[in-house]
């Protein structure tokens, strides 16, 4: 390999001058510890979606790209850099770097940002791919570095930018399954609709209650009372409607929509959700990304089934949920994860969250099917969540007739501490601490002090003993045919 590398720099050193010398100075100038890639994050960023994942899982795999070239590749493995009369003059920066040249930390850098851009965004990737191969190559042609410092940083930055996916999945473009439902009845200004707008979900600064008054001006529009229980106003507010209300569809956040379902569902009445809420889960896993998608389905009357999730608190009457329900410290984990994810990404927030609650969290002593045990916390799913971490975030299936149970034990020795390390290591299947399955019933008791359930998060009431189940194919929700004919869809 060496005879190798001297040939590559000897054959670069005989490439006539051009503009792209000083360019290409210019350019590793920039991606000196990783500037350039923290501003292409920072641009990237600046929008919701795959962009701003894209930017937050570079950013990671730079970091871990650093550690693994800086930390413990140059010292073990040193090598001296190339010698400066090797090239021209006018290819030379004035202040050649003094550290170990294998391997090339530029070009771990950038092979690690582009490849985490890739797998959230191929086509920002692609762009991006030529800037990172011309900072590689720019590390040999002003002759701070061998071609195989290069080829093996850039080998490293691959390796590190793949291996995020262990702890930090990439989420399927393409909505969830579903299984398609008979058409209904087709209603392009909104003749036969309800409308409800929850006008404090989502960004304060917009109202979008006249864009959809202009998408179905001939709605009817709900009005329930803020201060009382939303399912029990919404029943009143359509015994007054009448016949005349065929369908019903909300805009708001999951909370909204979660009330509105199971007044949907009771009443056997499609549901139109519009996505207007701050993170819109359930929208996002049917496959509905904006008001004109929902329009394109309730004008076509493209209907699909979904199961909704049922618990019912100290044998109460019965509490309908679309996403996910929790006991125990899992609501504090979400609320804080959602205020850090803006700050430091999705998983890393996930992570701190879950260090925090487990700081502080008292165990919680339950009976699960008639088993005495002791938590930390749990969570329910609507169906069977990836991934199966404890960090789930999506949906294969919107139909599979599933409750997606995950809790944490306290009832063994340094419980939190081995669960936190599994965690991190991806270990977490082979945890005692940790507990996954999937069933469709699970009755759990609460051997303390009552315990506040949490549903879409929202709290809504406190009790001893919760029975779960899943209603498969309860309810009927409008999706567009594009999302509703996803293949292998049943």
């Amino acid at each position: 390999m060496k005879n190798a590398d001297h040939k590559f720099v000897r054959w670069s050193a005989t490439l006539p001058r051009t503009a792209a010398d000083p360019a290409l100075k210019t350019l590793t100038t920039l991606a000196d510890h990783s500037k350039l890639w923290f501003a292409v994050a920072a641009t990237l960023a600046a929008k919701k979606g795959p962009t701003r994942r894209a930017a937050l899982r570079g950013v990671a795999a730079i970091a871990a790209s650093s550690a693994v070239t800086n930390v413990l590749a140059k010292p073990l493995l040193p090598r001296r850099r190339p010698a400066t009369d090797l090239l021209p003059r006018h290819r030379r920066v004035a202040a050649p770097p003094d550290s170990p040249s294998f391997p090339s930390g530029h070009a771990a850098s950038a092979a690690a940002f582009t490849t985490a851009v890739c797998m959230e965004s191929p086509a920002v990737g692609a762009v991006i791919a030529p800037v990172a191969a011309a900072v590689a190559y720019s590390r040999v042609h002003i002759g701070v570095h061998w071609p195989t410092d290069v080829v093996v940083g850039a080998a490293i930055g691959v390796g590190v930018g793949l291996a995020t996916r262990r702890w930090w999945p990439v989420r399927p473009t393409a909505p969830a399954l579903a299984r398609p439902s008979e058409h209904v009845a087709e209603m392009t200004a909104g003749n036969g609709l309800a409308l409800l707008i929850n006008t404090a979900s989502g960004d304060a600064d917009h109202d979008p209650s006249a864009e959809l008054t202009s998408l179905w001006p001939a709605a009817k529009l709900l009005h329930p009372d803020p201060r009382g229980d939303l399912v029990g106003e919404l029943h009143r507010e359509l015994d007054a409607a009448g016949d005349e209300v065929r369908a019903l569809a909300v805009a708001g956040g999951d909370g909204t929509v979660a009330a509105a379902a199971s007044v949907a569902a009771v009443r056997e009445l499609p549901l139109a959700v519009v996505p207007t809420g701050t993170l819109n889960h359930f929208a996002r896993d049917l496959g509905v990304e904006d008001p004109q998608d929902t329009a394109r389905a309730v004008a076509a009357g493209s209907v699909v089934q979904v199961g909704l999730g049922a618990v019912r608190v100290d044998g109460r009457p019965v509490r309908w949920f679309i996403n996910t329900a929790s006991l125990g410290g899992y609501p504090d984990m979400v609320r804080l994860r959602e205020k850090w994810e803006k700050r430091w990404g999705k998983w890393p927030a996930a992570a701190a969250a879950l260090v925090r609650v487990l700081s502080e969290a008292e165990p919680i002593t339950v009976r699960i099917d008639g088993v005495t045990r002791k938590i930390w916390l749990l969570f329910v799913g609507n169906g069977g969540y990836q991934p199966k971490g404890f960090a789930p975030a999506w949906r294969p299936h919107l139909h599979d007739g599933v409750l997606d149970i995950r809790y944490i034990r306290a009832d063994v020795s340094l419980s939190r501490i081995r669960f936190a390390f599994a965690a991190l290591s991806g270990a977490l299947f082979n945890s005692h601490t940790y507990v996954q399955e999937e069933r469709d019933a699970l009755r759990l008791e609460v051997l303390s002090e009552p315990l506040a359930l949490a549903c879409d998060g929202e709290v809504l009431a406190t009790g001893h003993s919760f029975d779960f189940a899943v209603h498969n194919t309860a309810l009927h929700v409008y999706r567009p045919e594009e999302a509703r004919q996803v293949p292998g869809a049943r």
